[in-house]
């Protein structure tokens, strides 16, 4: 995936995600219920996911299915964000994390384990 996702597209993936494989009419009614948004709305963010090669649709029912998964979509975000805030630097986004906010004795240990296991 090479595609950043607007906040829009993200909502709808994370319906896509929860349901797939689900019809553009479901995933419709659900983003009317849960966000507010109209049919045309969804229709349209779907189009634009499907040319950005994110989800795919097949027939019969415009049946639509993630072609990225969830973890996916988040590294090339996370990816994205350190580059464009911190020049690339994880060390620096780490720093900015731990600025304003003292982590608690759990979140230590569970850095512990992560950075264990590199």
């Amino acid at each position: 995936m090479k595609n950043k996702l607007f906040d829009s597209e993200f909502k709808l993936m994370e319906i896509l995600w929860e349901k797939e494989p689900v019809s553009a009419k479901e995933i419709s009614i659900i983003a009317s219920e849960r966000i507010g948004w109209n049919k045309n709305t969804t229709y349209t963010i779907i189009k634009k996911l499907i040319e950005k090669g994110i989800i795919e649709r097949s027939e019969p029912g415009f049946i639509c299915r993630a072609l990225a998964s969830r973890n996916e979509v988040r590294k090339e975000e996370t990816e994205s964000l350190i580059k464009r805030l911190y020049g690339g630097s994880r060390s620096a986004l780490f720093s900015s994390l731990l600025e304003d906010k003292a982590l608690s004795k759990e979140e230590i240990e569970e850095l512990k384990k992560m950075l264990g296991g590199m």
